[in-house]
């Protein structure tokens, strides 16, 4: 399984990556061993993620995120928020 997901650092920038093991991911970012755009901006919130069958959907799908807008992500993770309630 591989996932494709944005984060939210404590300074409200939203990074995209992919990952096999998202929750290890999610570790390395808050621990400062993520990604060099996140590395000052702790802690990071995981806000968006899909499963991606393979690990090239994966890169695919997170360069069409990168490439939208902050008000086009902001709308991505409001839809996903509606739709995937936290119960």
């Amino acid at each position: 399984m591989v996932y494709t997901y944005i984060v939210q650092c404590a300074d409200g920038t939203l990074y995209t990556g992919w990952s096999a093991n998202l929750e290890n991911r999610l570790a390395a970012h808050n621990a400062g061993t993520g990604a060099k755009y996140t590395r000052n901006r702790l802690p990071v919130e995981l806000v968006y993620f899909e499963y991606q069958e393979n690990q090239s959907a994966a890169q695919k799908r997170e360069a069409s995120i990168k490439k939208l807008s902050r008000l086009q992500k902001i709308a991505l993770i409001t839809e996903f928020r509606r739709l995937s309630p936290v119960v």
